[in-house]
């Protein structure tokens, strides 16, 4: 029999070493090594038995039948709602409001008649009966005070739950591996046991995890690659308004995008969000564009905002919130090359409203009108809605999804409207004010 073998491990990348280092020669963390022990198997027990293979075409495919939450904008993310044996994941930053949207969602299903056990190793069972209180949850939910894996296991395999919640994984612990919880061991070992519980019982599992500083998922990418569906819970916590998009579904799209607003009594649904991030938008203040973005396949009407100041400073501040520097400063050089305005002696502060963050290109439009009217002082017309790519060169650039976005603004009632020419055959929808194509950007700063 081999003995068994010890090996120290980086809980930020996963790199192994034979020995404890103070330095991880790959992600260059400091500390990060945790000592991890190993058993190895004899040999038989690596000889497999062989099993025959099954023709593709032999197959019989059945739709996945899904179980709505209640929640319909968590259900809009998971592609209709939850799928029998499935392990769906929501990470976020601590104190997003994860806790909060899969205990409403667990008050939702109980409610509807389905049974939820709720293991919490976060918060003691106090803590969270008063999180049920505020936010009017269900009575009928099985709450679990455990971090210990396998007594969770062994409930669940107990109570038979439809739909069974751990909060959160980094808390959860294997008993039979050394380490301290939430590194690369005990994560790897206990998202095992949970997808043997969603696959082999058919369970639902939704699993909470949190991500680091550099916004990746902690474990990391344990959980990820394990998981069935990860759902991405990004926001302020400044700000009311939280985005919950999938960026991996295995059992659905992931295009798709929910919109919370946080309040007293929990997270509640937002069906139109054009109308609540515009709602305080101010319509003759110099420096404010209307942006057209897309969030998935959703239309989303967001506010750019630009401040131009004279600068006190031999280096010019560049402050962005909401949207990348480096597009800021693009915009910027082709404002100075291709339209003749100055900012070498500004300070330039660039903000999106509502704590919404913007990364596609069609921006760029956007962010160049409301720039260049902060520098001019002059307001825009009230309803001026933009969006399109700029080249380095000043010419504009169609982006995808033009027809959605323009649809948008006609229903908000917004107008003028820039785009890039051609639009490549999109089609100008009934009751959109004056819908211009442009080619170049001095075009518009010109006029």
């Amino acid at each position: 029999m081999a003995k068994p073998r010890t090996e120290w491990r980086c809980q930020q990348c996963g790199y192994a070493a034979p020995k404890w280092l103070g330095r991880c020669p790959d992600c260059g963390e400091y500390g990060t090594f945790v000592e991890e022990v190993f058993s190895p198997m004899g040999s038989a027990a690596l000889t497999g038995v062989a099993r025959k293979p099954v023709r593709l075409g032999d197959v019989v495919a059945s739709g996945a039948s899904r179980t709505p939450t209640g929640l319909a904008e968590f259900d809009r993310v998971l592609g209709g709602g939850l799928v029998r044996g499935s392990l769906v994941l929501l990470a976020g930053e601590p104190g997003i409001g994860k806790s909060t949207l899969l205990l409403q969602a667990a008050a939702s299903l109980s409610t509807s008649g389905h049974s939820v056990l709720y293991a919490c190793g976060e918060e003691s069972a106090e803590q969270v009966k008063l999180r049920a209180e505020r936010i009017g949850a269900a009575d009928a939910i099985m709450l679990l005070p455990e971090v210990d894996a396998a007594v969770i296991e062994a409930t669940a395999l107990a109570e038979r739950p439809d739909v069974l919640v751990i909060d959160s994984i980094q808390t959860m612990v294997e008993p039979s591996l050394d380490g301290v919880a939430g590194s690369v061991g005990q994560v790897r070992a206990c998202a095992a046991r949970l997808m043997r519980l969603a696959k082999g019982e058919g369970m639902t599992v939704l699993v909470v995890g949190h991500v680091t500083k550099e916004g990746t998922v902690a474990g990391p990418r344990v959980l990820e690659h394990t998981v069935d569906a990860v759902l991405s819970f990004e926001g302020d916590r400044d700000h009311v308004f939280r985005i919950v998009r999938a960026t991996k579904n295995r059992f659905g799209s992931v295009s798709e995008i929910g919109v919370f607003e946080m309040a007293e009594d929990g997270l509640a649904g937002v069906s139109n969000p054009s109308a609540v991030l515009l709602a305080d938008r101010a319509t003759d203040v110099p420096g404010s564009c209307v942006l057209a973005t897309v969030e998935g396949t959703r239309p989303l009407l967001v506010e750019v905002q630009a401040l131009v100041t004279p600068t006190y400073l031999q280096m010019p501040r560049r402050l962005a919130v909401g949207v990348d520097t480096a597009r800021v400063l693009q915009a910027l050089a082709v404002l100075e090359r291709r339209a003749g305005l100055a900012f070498g002696q500004h300070d330039v502060y660039v903000s999106v409203a509502g704590g919404v963050k913007i990364t596609e290109p069609a921006v760029d439009l956007a962010l160049a009108l409301a720039l260049s009217s902060a520098r001019l002082d002059k307001a825009l017309p009230g309803g001026t809605v933009a969006f399109g790519e700029i080249g380095l060169t000043g010419e504009l650039r169609s982006v995808r999804q033009t027809a959605p976005r323009l649809a948008e603004a006609a229903r908000m009632g917004l107008g003028p409207v820039y785009i890039a020419a051609p639009s490549r055959g999109a089609k100008v929808p009934v009751g959109a004010r004056s819908v211009s194509s442009v080619r170049e950007l001095a075009e518009i700063i010109g006029a």
